[in-house]
């Protein structure tokens, strides 16, 4: 039976909701690890998580604020689990939907949960604007990346060990766009990519900034598409190249 390791990366958690998701995940996927890794946490933050640490979970608090992609490639680094899975603090991911994206792995080598699949089901209601933003930035990257998908930065993923030792080497992106990066080397380096429709439930308070951040995609999403390109031996975008390379996350973090 492959052993299982789940990273929660978190910013400014609702305390109590993590708590209660923390749990949830622990009693659905009964996981051999969950690592919480969390940014520039508040006193009082540390002080509740450190009552779950070694209990419900391993957390590891850093003082700044890393980004999403960094936190969750230092969480796959601590983990020696067969399996790796990732997902959002605010449980828009229930642990029953989390476990069908993981369930997904015993034929695939990455999943992906999909909020905007056709078969997904989303429950609350995102603004429109947030809703607008989203979904056109999806529509663009499919046109872009390999693979084709529906959701790309949807915060439920899972993936082998083995395919995790071949991406990780390639990822360059602290913060939101590391979805679409992992996603894009996968696609380039061939790997098996299935997406997963589930229910999401939208949540209130979210941190993220709809405007600026479709803005710093769209910007990522070129870069990504160049690397991923590169990846592939495209000569064009071997031929266009200038400069050093960028330091790898996983250089970054040791």
């Amino acid at each position: 039976m492959s052993s299982l390791g789940i990273v929660v990366p978190a910013f400014q958690p609702d305390i109590e909701q993590l708590e209660r998701y923390l749990h949830d995940l622990q009693a659905e996927l009964t996981p051999e690890t969950i690592r919480v890794e969390i940014d520039d946490p508040s006193e009082a933050c540390v002080r509740r998580l450190s009552a779950l640490d070694g209990s419900t979970a391993e957390v590891s608090a850093v003082p700044y604020r890393r980004g999403k992609g960094a936190a969750i490639t230092a969480g796959f680094e601590a983990l020696s689990t067969d399996q790796l899975a990732f997902t959002d603090a605010d449980g828009s991911t229930s642990a029953a939907e989390l476990a069908r994206v993981i369930d997904a792995l015993e034929s695939a080598d990455i999943a992906v949960g999909s909020r905007r699949h056709p078969e997904s089901t989303i429950v609350g209601h995102r603004t429109y604007v947030r809703r607008l933003l989203g979904d056109g930035f999806a529509w663009l990257a499919r046109r872009a990346l390999e693979p084709s998908l529906y959701d790309y930065q949807c915060g439920a993923k899972a993936l082998d060990g083995e395919s995790w030792e071949r991406i990780r080497p390639h990822i360059y992106e602290p913060g939101f766009a590391w979805d679409l990066e992992a996603l894009a080397v996968a696609g380039a380096l061939g790997l098996d990519i299935r997406e997963i429709p589930i229910v999401w439930e939208d949540q209130p308070g979210s941190t993220v900034s709809p405007v600026k951040t479709t803005i710093s995609m769209a910007k990522s999403l070129a870069v990504t598409r160049y690397r991923a390109k590169r990846l592939q031996n495209s000569s064009f975008h071997h031929a266009v190249h200038r400069g050093s390379e960028p330091i790898a996350l996983i250089d970054r973090n040791r």
